[in-house]
């Protein structure tokens, strides 16, 4: 049964299908980053520490696998230093829905999901919300492709 809302959601996704059909060219980077900046230079910690996502600061950034990841402070920074796999977004910071659909796209740090001690960032708050919608099935989808997407 089509519902208003299934309806709202896919008229909004139906742009992305474009976006989204665009597979990985070969050799993509293992982490997303824009101008060199993981999560846009958004702080991975703060999302398990706050609850939302908060600018990194410049004085407070490592290099880890390949791109800079920025911190808001200095204890978040030693929290991601001593264990980077717990605070890094999973499918490298790429969208986990396209990753879900086999597909390669940008993030954006306003997309985001904690789902069981995970970080998770989409394409764009509408793209959150049509993945939201089966979390689970779309992570295991995700799996499947990640990380050999990467080519």
């Amino acid at each position: 049964m089509l519902t208003r809302r299934t309806l709202l959601a896919a008229t909004a996704a139906a742009p992305l299908a474009v976006l989204f059909n665009r597979p990985a060219m070969a050799a993509e980077p293992e982490v997303f980053s824009d101008g060199g900046l993981a999560i846009r230079g958004a702080d991975p910690v703060a999302y398990f520490t706050q609850g939302a996502p908060a600018q990194g600061d410049p004085a407070y950034s490592v290099m880890w696998r390949g791109t800079t990841w920025q911190f808001a402070s200095v204890g978040n920074m030693e929290l991601f230093m001593a264990n980077p796999e717990t605070y890094a977004p999973q499918y490298g910071g790429y969208c986990a829905f396209a990753m879900s659909k086999g597909s390669i796209a940008s993030s954006v740090p306003e997309a985001w999901t904690v789902h069981d001690g995970k970080l998770y960032l989409n394409y764009s708050v509408n793209v959150r919300q049509v993945w939201s919608e089966d979390i689970p099935g779309n992570i295991e989808l995700a799996n499947g492709y990640w990380p050999t997407i990467l080519g």
